[in-house]
């Protein structure tokens, strides 16, 4: 590591240390219901990053009760008291970097929601004490976690548990401890969902050293991050970007951010990174679908460039728990881009609206506001127009869909000494898209605009 990120790192493990509840937790009894671990500064110091990996196990059974579990819980005498039932499939969730030494909170929420959507076996990989305090240690540690956790794999193998029925969720630098899982029983294990699989020291790493599509049979990931703390690259049979993998909506920006991305002290307490976790647990509540994309690149997504799914026969992808998240065509296709809108809160789904206007030549650049109105909920976007261009297209995020918006709202907010004074419209049109009720576009055809002036049309809702 360069020394100016060495100094960096010590800095903020400086303010880690000082920001830190010292708190051991004592030893569990068999009445009480298991936890993970939390640890400190100090015992870090002391025990030099011990991995100390243990394993919850929580069913439909004890949803708010877990146990512990382990090669003992598979015992004739154990297996009476165990929850764990081999004839069901298995979840199996791994954490990532823990910055400050503290459990992670939403394990027990992503458990709970998973249980609610299917009757599995959930197993949650508890190795804070190896994850937590300098991230270029933690990340020395991942590999032995994984050969620790492919123990208990093997051992639940010769119970009677196929490779094909286990399915791990890793977030961060959780979904490259399951890639090297994966790796180790040779992309034998049924599937692999990484959320905002971590970048730093990864993103230029090998195939064998991360994430990738031939760790499991099918490989999905949600990309959330791809700028600072998550992997910037497709690392999956489908990877969703939402909203661009990039800033998500809802999230502040910090005046830090250009310093933070130097060192990954802060990663789970960054909104952006922790999207794609809270996305996916909305997800499995099966509100509102969140629909994926294909296409090249997020620029092409937004002007209007990809508008369907037939690299899948028409059946797009959908973030969650559905067989190859939805995907019916054989050989799956690796590494591509999806690409989806969301909204700022739960259930996250947004409508993609995609704007098309045709306009007569101009004597001069022009900008054209355009409002979708329903209700009181609103979505607005700005349009540059050129001297040069006649057709624009672009992509909206909008709550509702498109036989709910009422109105369509038009402004001419050119400058007076530059821009152009009346914009003559030829149509703007609105579809949805992917049209999942094979509506046809609503178009408006010949519209003038005068600055200062604005226009709008009102719809006739057809919802039904």
């Amino acid at each position: 590591m360069p020394r100016k990120q060495k100094s960096v790192l010590l800095c903020v493990l400086t303010v880690c240390i000082t920001s830190l509840v010292v708190g051991v937790e004592e030893k569990q009894t068999d009445e009480e219901c298991a936890d993970l671990n939390n640890t400190t500064w100090q015992e870090y110091r002391r025990h030099r990053v011990k991995l100390q990996v243990q394993y919850l196990l929580l069913t439909r059974r004890n949803i708010d009760c877990a146990q512990v579990f382990n090669q003992e819980s598979l015992t004739e005498t154990q297996q009476q008291s165990s929850y764990f039932n081999i004839s069901r499939p298995t979840k199996v969730i791994i954490h990532g970097y823990r910055a400050l030494g503290s459990k992670p909170s939403w394990v027990k929420q992503l458990a709970q929601a998973l249980l609610r959507a299917q009757d599995v076996n959930v197993v949650v990989v508890d190795w804070v004490y190896g994850a937590s305090f300098a991230y270029n240690l933690v990340v020395e540690n991942y590999k032995d976690v994984a050969l620790q956790i492919s123990v208990l794999i093997n051992q639940l193998q010769e119970h009677g548990c196929k490779l094909e029925s286990f399915h791990f969720i890793g977030v961060s630098l959780g979904a490259h401890v399951a890639g090297f899982v994966g790796t180790l029983f040779e992309g034998k294990i049924g599937r692999i969902t990484g959320l905002d699989p971590a970048g730093p020291m990864f993103k230029g790493a090998d195939t064998y050293d991360r994430l990738d599509p031939s760790d499991a049979q099918f490989v999905d990931a949600i990309h959330t991050d791809s700028d600072y703390f998550g992997i910037s690259i497709p690392v999956g049979h489908v990877d969703f970007f939402l909203n661009g993998g990039k800033d998500q909506t809802g999230c502040a920006r910090s005046r830090f951010a250009s310093i933070l991305v130097y060192f990954p002290v802060y990663g789970y307490v960054i909104c952006d990174h922790m999207r794609a976790l809270h996305v996916y647990m909305s997800a499995l509540n099966g509100s509102c679908p969140l629909v994926g994309i294909p296409c090249y690149s997020y620029e092409d997504f937004m002007k209007g460039r990809c508008v369907d799914c037939a690299i899948y026969k028409g059946t797009c992808p959908t973030v969650g728990l559905s067989e190859n998240c939805g995907i019916t065509v054989s050989p799956i296709p690796r590494e591509q881009k999806l690409f989806l809108l969301t909204s700022s809160s739960p259930p996250f789904c947004s409508h993609h609206i995609l704007l098309q206007l045709e306009v007569s030549p101009l004597d001069k650049s022009a900008e054209v506001e355009v409002k979708l109105m329903t209700d009181n909920l609103g979505t607005e976007r700005r349009l540059r127009l050129q001297r040069d261009t006649t057709v624009y297209r672009t992509v909206l995020s909008h709550p509702v869909a498109l036989c709910e918006i009422y109105s369509i709202q038009l402004k001419n907010t050119g400058a007076r000494f530059y821009r152009q004074g009346d914009i003559h419209i030829k149509s703007v049109c609105l579809s949805e898209f992917p049209s999942l009720r094979r509506e046809e576009p609503i178009c408006v055809n010949n519209i003038n605009i005068r600055r200062g002036a604005p226009w709008s049309h009102d719809f006739v809702q057809v919802c039904g």
